[in-house]
């Protein structure tokens, strides 16, 4: 019984703190007013996607000729339609989801191998050298460039889109990481874990890595910005999303052409672009000073 009460003194306490903190966080986050504009975008596009078959009634793919070019606020067609006669609202409600889950998969990608290098650099001096010299080599090819390599290597395909821009995010997140593992390891707390004969496992992963989520949660949700407005990029290059899949930055591509003549389909899946990045990255800027990197979990 007296190890019952002593272990569940020790961590009331500790949750204590950490609902504190994430409370004061939260707090922070809604005082900056451009932040929560763009926490209510995000959860308004979060919410488009998963609910997109109810929120248009067009197939995004289908083509009807007869209705091709349709101004914005047509009968049926409020945002009109592409040059093929496919509703531009469904196929931006449907983009959506593409935006999202590429995002999501570049990021996570880019965070277990950028976490895992900055990790391993920071604890260990021997393996410092060596992964911030393949670090180094990565950051010397500009990203957009990267990642094309990556898919003409690899093929034209969302997944090798996922796939190129998680490679491009690594470097950056590994050296993010990796500061902040070289600061937290000299504290002697970290140093009396060692002298009790912690496993380096133990300390990298339940005492170091939970310290460091301040930093990796800012930059995942700002990379999630650069994910987007890349994949956009790719597929406008005709390097992503291949026709007539309803992806925003192939959209830009093919409307390109009818810019005098349908502006519109230029100019709406280039909003839906602008709205997304900005969301993403005045939300990082406010988790960034909302957050105190030097937390102790």
């Amino acid at each position: 019984m007296a190890e019952t009460v002593t272990v569940t003194g020790n961590e009331r306490p500790k949750k204590k703190k950490k609902e504190h903190e994430f409370i004061l966080t939260a707090k922070k986050l809604l005082k900056n007013k451009l932040a929560v504009i763009g926490l209510i975008i995000i959860i308004l596009q979060v919410g488009m996607a998963i609910f997109a078959p109810m929120m248009t009634s067009h197939d995004p793919v289908k083509q009807n000729l007869a209705a091709s070019e349709l101004p914005i606020f047509s009968e049926g067609h409020w945002l009109g339609t592409d040059n093929y006669g496919r509703d531009v609202w469904s196929r931006i409600v449907f983009g959506s989801r593409i935006s999202l889950v590429v995002g999501i998969v570049a990021v996570s990608l880019g965070l277990l191998g950028g976490v895992t290098l900055g990790l391993l650099g920071g604890y260990y001096k021997k393996l410092d050298g060596i992964i911030m010299r393949i670090v180094d080599l990565l950051f010397s090819f500009p990203g957009i460039l990267l990642a094309m390599l990556i898919i003409a290597v690899l093929g034209t395909s969302l997944i090798n889109v996922a796939i190129a821009i998680s490679i491009w995010s690594i470097p950056a997140c590994a050296r993010i990481v990796r500061g902040s593992v070289l600061s937290i390891k000299e504290k002697e707390y970290i140093m009396a874990m060692k002298s009790v004969g912690a496993s380096d496992l133990r300390i990298m992963f339940k005492h170091i890595l939970p310290n460091c989520f301040a930093p990796i949660i800012v930059f995942a949700t700002m990379r999630m910005a650069t994910a987007i407005l890349s994949t956009a990029a790719l597929s406008y290059l005709g390097l992503g999303a291949q026709p007539p899949t309803p992806e925003w930055g192939a959209m830009i591509s093919q409307g390109q052409a009818f810019m005098w003549s349908s502006p519109h389909l230029t100019i709406i899946p280039g909003i839906a672009i602008m709205l997304t990045v900005f969301a993403f990255n005045v939300v990082g800027d406010g988790l960034r000073d909302a957050i105190d990197p030097n937390m102790d979990v």
